[in-house]
């Protein structure tokens, strides 16, 4: 299989999450048959839902990956792992130490009941759009259409760029 480009979302705020932001991506680097090509500045964003939560640190990386979808999803899965991400249904919008969410692969629409791409709710979270912006530009997003948009119509949400 050809290498597509794979846009990752990343997000944490357990912990020392600037340390795991930056860990993750990393790891993402070390993807059998993928390739880190960039990755976006830190973000810090308000959590989402009504959970009382420490705010998000996320961030967007971008691959060029051989790996079938599914087989790089297994891979993330094993990096949220290494961070003892706990993944409880009853709590949707909760706290975790790692979330690495498939964001983009190439221009496919893929819905199954293991993933959904692009992203199921990226349209509604500006700390997707805004560092996916700043790592790719303005392009077409599939089924949604551009990436400003997106921006310009996405929910209000506080989201600073963090200087370090």
């Amino acid at each position: 299989m050809p290498a597509e480009k794979v846009y990752v979302g990343i997000g944490s705020n357990l912990g020392d999450p600037v340390s795991t932001v930056r860990g993750a991506i990393e790891l993402l680097a070390k993807i059998s048959k993928s390739k880190l090509v960039n990755h976006s500045s830190l973000y810090q964003s308000e959590p989402l839902g009504d959970v009382c939560q420490d705010d998000y640190v996320n961030a967007v990386a971008a691959l060029e990956s051989s790996l079938q979808p599914g087989a790089l999803l297994l891979e993330l899965l094993a990096i949220e792992k290494t961070y003892h991400r706990q993944r409880d249904p009853a709590l949707r919008w909760g706290p975790r130490t790692l979330d690495l969410d498939i964001i983009l692969y190439g221009n496919q629409l893929i819905n199954d009941s293991d993933l959904t791409i692009p992203h199921r709710e990226m349209h509604n979270r500006l700390f997707v759009l805004k560092p996916l912006f700043e790592i790719s530009g303005e392009m077409s997003i599939p089924g949604l259409g551009s990436l400003r948009s997106l921006i310009d119509n996405a929910p209000e949400l506080k989201i600073n760029l963090i200087n370090l």
